[in-house]
């Protein structure tokens, strides 16, 4: 029997296909008409795989979130330095994704690389001796503050341009033309301070916490 000349539809082949249209055109660019001709085949075989849209962004989601490291949280380092590898590597994961980032915002409903990520961090808080509806929040928090940090660049939103910046209507924004050029680095360090006073913040309550001094999120 002759081999069939395009590869045979498959979830992953429409994951994978969804996702390269939602890197290079955003989120409106994926409908299954776009991605029916995409993989060359007809409108409706989609729907042997994918009930709608929805489902296929949800399946792109939980393919990033499935990048996401999660092997600290196994043992072996205290919740600190867990949540702060981990924090890297969901950063990392949703470095090249940015246009994903809305989809994951909106929590991990059903998505399973979602919930293993959700259920890993309040495992290893808890285990750590969080108390549960801390350690909620601290999950939370550290989402809100990496998925921020991957929406956009701060260092990108300003221009090239000397000019753009006149000093008597912008007196402390003198040198704000040269972020363009170094936002890597600018986005990269404004990450770790972030990350930094994240932990240390936390680590204040859990000492406190410790010391029986914490209650209901306020030390005394």
């Amino acid at each position: 029997m002759a081999r069939p000349r395009k590869p045979l539809l498959s979830r992953d082949r429409i994951i994978g296909t969804a996702g390269a249209l939602v890197d290079a055109e955003g989120l409106e660019a994926v409908s299954t008409r776009r991605l029916a001709a995409a993989l060359g085949v007809s409108g409706p075989s989609l729907y042997n795989h994918f009930r709608t849209k929805d489902e296929i962004l949800d399946a792109v989601a939980d393919a990033v979130s499935a990048r996401v490291d999660l092997s600290m949280f196994d043992g072996g380092q205290d919740w600190r330095a867990a949540l702060h590898a981990w924090a890297h590597s969901y950063r990392d994961a949703l470095a090249d994704h940015p246009n994903i980032v809305p989809v994951l915002a909106r929590g991990p409903g059903r998505r399973p690389a979602g919930l293993r990520l959700a259920d890993a961090v309040f495992g290893a808080m808890t285990a750590a001796g969080w108390p549960p509806a801390q350690a909620t929040r601290i999950g939370a928090l550290m989402r809100y503050f990496i998925l921020g940090s991957a929406v956009a660049s701060f260092a990108g939103g300003f221009v090239d341009d000397r000019t753009a910046y006149d000093p008597a209507d912008y007196p402390h924004l003198g040198q704000a033309h040269l972020l363009a050029e170094r936002g890597r680095e600018v986005d990269e360090g404004a990450f770790e301070t972030g990350l930094a006073a994240l932990l240390d913040g936390l680590t204040l309550q859990y000492e406190a916490l410790k010391e029986g001094a914490w209650h209901t999120g306020t030390a005394t």
